[in-house]
């Protein structure tokens, strides 16, 4: 299944990425294949992760206290948003409009 990101995804990854890479070098690669591979669980098995309480679904990072939402369109996952588990449980959420 195709994979979509909406477009502050990258930039929401960056940030990420920039703070795991100023600590070590090995937290920015090991949360990178962690996302990577939550995403290709989804687009494998679309269904596979549960409902966030929004309406979207929530792949959970195993290792860190992240996670993202997406949705399923036709042959697509759309990936909506990554953000940090204690972020605002509203965070993100304009960018889906059902």
């Amino acid at each position: 299944m195709a994979v979509r990101f909406h477009k502050t995804v990258q930039s929401d990854l960056n940030a990420i990425l920039t703070r795991y890479y100023e600590i070590k070098d090995e937290l920015g690669e090991d949360f990178y294949s962690e996302f990577i591979e939550g995403v290709k669980i989804a687009s494998s098995n679309p269904r596979y992760y549960h409902f966030d309480d929004c309406g979207l679904r929530r792949c959970n990072l195993e290792r860190f206290p992240f996670h993202f939402l997406y949705d399923i369109h036709e042959e697509t996952i759309r990936v909506w948003v990554l953000r940090h588990d204690r972020r605002k449980s509203t965070y993100g959420l304009k960018r889906f409009r059902k």
